[in-house]
């Protein structure tokens, strides 16, 4: 490295970010524009261990140090090179992804990581300001037919890596846009869809066919795309989300939390919802179940609709801000986080079980009853809820949000019809990608259950692999004409 010593020279700094008095007024990403200065300085922190743990901790595999290198020589163009070789989609990582990476890097040991995010969004946003992102207009096609379905980030890895190999892509989207829930699951406070958009105009330009408003197993049945294609590629992510069926769940005002977020994205991108589907949250008390990412979007949408109060709270202890004894490096550390949307205005709240959802009217959520619990070991060793006496109370709600996660994918329609195998949780069963069905691949949450964007990517990308692999075996890559587009 240039500078060998920027580990003990420099502390981990971040971008600063808008006051958050002023960001919950606006929808627009608030971290300033790339500081050059400070990505050199975080950049010089690598060490560029002999054995770079961040590679491990990276679902992609990502070659960090040797980005990071880059960086720190002012090797802009081979920094960009050197991360879309691994990674196809940086400015989604970069924004977005929890970063297992920094928790996996070496300096994590008794120090603060390198900002490896951060690096990786500087140099995609680099590499877009310097035109360097460009279709690829010289793909030579081997005349096979892949249909990929689920346009999330695991679709659109998979039709890009395969398009890039010579595939014709047929990319298809059930919503009227190119995303998944990309683009109608995260507020464009994190992501804004501008950010999307140009990344699917690259990928349209190079020669993936994107069909969007396309249900497929409904708009076309399952045994037409077997006749149609030659390879089929299933992304459509775990939609189905996990339910609260208790008390009260039936009342005007609980929804999933996914509706509320995909609802509210459509509305800021413009389009015209009908009255009767708006979930209105200004001016009301807001409660949102569950402690993770989707609940922290909630909090951060409500807060920017101007809700009276909002409160999220998460059924398991409350994390130790530090790594327990037993919690060691380079495991993702089970710590307290804090969101930008929790800065914004939040009371969380942990070891929480909701009991009831209360209505004075018979009609309209007024109220949630809740109960603490306390976790303890049980015979089997097994930590056993135990509810704590006397804690049971009713706190006014207006709204309720239901961000637990989701159980699995759909099995109505596409899934059945092609009667591929589930597994246990009901995801679609694939080994090495490969479903019970010849020809037939899965990737992303519709194999391996909610993830990370992350892991999305790379299972895109694995599964155009052995796809690809496997055409090669049979010989059937040979057996087709070569064109050159």
């Amino acid at each position: 490295m240039t500078n060998k010593n920027g580990f003990r020279e420099f502390d981990r700094e971040l971008p600063t970010k808008e006051d958050a008095n002023i960001r919950v007024d606006h929808w627009k990403e608030f971290y300033e524009e790339n500081n050059s200065q400070l990505v050199d300085k975080q950049s010089a922190r690598c060490m560029d261990c002999g054995v770079p743990f961040c590679h491990s901790g990276c679902p992609l595999g990502n070659l960090i140090p040797d980005f990071n290198r880059a960086v720190q020589i002012g090797e802009w163009k081979s920094a960009f090179d050197i991360l879309s070789s691994t990674n196809n989609f940086p400015e989604f990582t970069g924004r977005i992804c929890p970063a297992p990476c920094e928790a996996s890097c070496v300096l994590n040991i008794n120090s603060d990581p390198v900002t490896i995010e951060y690096i990786e969004k500087s140099i995609i946003e680099k590499a877009y300001k310097e035109g360097w992102v460009v279709p690829n207009k010289d793909i030579k096609r081997n005349g096979i037919k892949v249909a990929v379905v689920g346009s999330g980030p695991a679709g659109m890895a998979a039709a890009d890596q395969l398009n890039n190999l010579g595939y014709e892509i047929d990319l298809y989207e059930r919503n009227d846009k190119i995303g998944g829930l990309l683009r109608y699951g995260i507020p464009d406070f994190k992501l804004e869809k501008s950010v999307i958009d140009r990344r699917v105009e690259v990928m349209g330009s190079s020669g993936v066919n994107m069909l969007t408003s396309m249900n497929v197993g409904y708009d076309i049945l399952g045994s037409e795309m077997l006749d149609k294609y030659d390879a089929l590629v299933l992304s459509g992510g775990a939609t189905v989300a996990r339910d609260l069926p208790i008390r009260g769940r039936q009342l005007k005002g609980v929804h999933y939390a996914m509706d509320y977020l995909e609802e509210n994205n459509r509305l800021v991108s413009g389009e015209v919802i009908s009255q009767d589907r708006i979930v209105e949250v200004t001016g009301k008390n807001v409660l949102v179940i569950g402690g993770g990412d989707t609940g922290a979007d909630c909090v951060g949408t409500s807060n920017r609709l101007k809700a009276k109060s909002v409160t999220q709270i998460e059924l398991l202890a409350k994390p130790p801000a530090n790594r327990d004894e037993d919690d060691l490096w380079p495991n993702w550390p089970m710590v307290i986080r804090t969101s930008s949307s929790h800065e914004e205005g939040c009371d969380r709240q942990w070891a929480i079980l909701t009991k009831r959802f209360v209505s004075e009217d018979g009609v309209n959520l007024s109220g949630i009853e809740l109960v603490d619990v306390e976790w303890k070991p049980g015979e089997d060793g097994k930590n056993t809820m135990v509810e704590v006496s006397g804690s049971k109370r009713v706190i006014p709600c207006d709204v309720a949000f239901l961000a637990i996660g989701f159980l699995h994918t759909q099995k109505e329609g596409l899934v059945e019809q092609l009667g591929v195998k589930l597994d246990k949780r009901g995801n679609v069963k694939a080994q090495n990608y490969k479903t019970s069905v010849p020809n037939i691949y899965a990737a992303g949450d519709m194999r391996r259950g909610q993830s990370l964007v992350v892991w999305a990517i790379a299972e895109g990308r694995n599964a155009a692999e052995s796809l690809h692999n496997d055409f090669n075996e049979v010989g059937y890559l040979q057996k087709t004409s070569v064109l050159t587009v």
